[in-house]
């Protein structure tokens, strides 16, 4: 059994499930996999985020603190040039794995608190670096694996996963179970009511 968790680390509406997650994760049955599969909300970009984008993303900001309780640091929007590009700590994330898989669920916690804690910009490559070394990764490969062909092709792939998966928005999650597929309703409050899911869609392939 395997449990998809698809996400962008620069995902407000992920940061506001990290805490029911956790203890979703805590509570789940030893025999299921976690694999986690990269969003790519926002390609590549250098360009300033535009005033329209900026304006929506900070109402999604009050509006995950109002379901969720999780709080953001405000002072990115002054601190940081903002830019639409997730892709960087989508591959991140990636590039992590590639050291650890382990490390992969650490990067996102790290990027995490990056943008929304100590309101710092995860389009930034240097800011992605200082997560790496946070967590323990040699920053020099780090920095290869970041901006490697092989990286970039997990990348698409995952993207590619998350189109086969008919996933529409983040965070998602999908059970796997005898190469069938299951969604998970997420809750971003009570992790009990997605893992009586889980146990529900196990108990039955058991049968």
């Amino acid at each position: 059994m395997k449990l998809f968790f698809i996400l962008d680390p620069m995902c407000s509406w992920c940061w506001g499930f990290r805490s029911a997650f956790a203890r979703l994760r805590l509570a789940l049955p030893e025999q299921i996999q976690i694999q986690y599969v990269m969003g790519g909300l926002a390609p590549d970009s250098d360009e300033p985020m535009p005033e329209k984008t900026r304006d929506y993303v900070q109402s999604q900001w009050k509006l995950v603190t109002n379901d969720t309780g999780a709080e953001f640091n405000w002072d990115f929007w002054q601190r940081c040039q903002p830019r639409r590009s997730t892709y960087p700590a989508c591959r991140a994330v990636i590039a992590s794995g590639l050291q650890n898989e382990d490390a992969r669920a650490e990067m996102i916690y790290a990027i995490q608190r990056a943008y929304y804690v100590h309101a710092k910009n995860p389009s930034d490559l240097d800011t992605l670096i200082e997560c790496a070394t946070e967590i323990g990764l040699d920053a020099e490969r780090f920095t290869q694996d970041m901006q490697s062909a092989e990286t970039d092709q997990l990348l698409k792939e995952e993207l590619a996963l998350c189109r086969q998966l008919g996933v529409t928005g983040f965070p998602s999650l999908r059970l796997e179970i005898n190469g069938v597929m299951h969604d998970i309703d997420i809750d971003y409050r009570n992790p009990t009511t997605m893992l009586q899911q889980i146990n529900k869609c196990a108990s039955f392939s058991s049968e």
